[in-house]
């Protein structure tokens, strides 16, 4: 079954935690829900960015072209683990993402971060 969205109408977790229905109209203006598993809406999560650079770059034909959100505030943090914090960027619409990130990467970050060289690549990548 293909179902073509005109307009995406709610996004909540079932009381449960288990489940996210996503609710939207098709395009005769019917309503209609899906409900994902925790699984797989941390696969789709991890999936998204990569098919929003995807179509960006197709639609216009320019592979510099990315996806970009506007950062707002950052948290750092240890975990659990001795050897790994954890990284939290925000931006001010209430997205977020955290990252799990080992401390050499830690370090290695911190430098390119710190690096004001305008002798430097302007892309650094680990």
């Amino acid at each position: 079954m293909e179902i073509e969205s005109q307009s995406l109408t709610t996004c909540e977790v079932a009381p449960d935690g288990n489940t996210i229905v996503l609710g939207f109209t098709d395009r005769r203006g019917k309503p209609a829900l899906i409900r994902l598993s925790l699984n797989q809406i941390g696969a789709l999560a991890m999936t998204l960015p990569d098919l929003i650079s995807k179509a960006l770059r197709s639609r216009y034909g320019d592979e510099t072209l990315r996806y970009t959100y506007p950062l707002a505030s950052w948290t750092v943090e240890q975990s659990s683990d001795p050897g790994t914090g954890m990284i939290t960027l925000s931006t001010t619409d209430g997205f977020s993402v955290c990252f799990s990130v080992e401390r050499e990467l830690r370090q290695t970050l911190a430098l390119a971060l710190a690096s004001d060289d305008p002798c430097e690549p302007h892309k650094v990548v680990n």
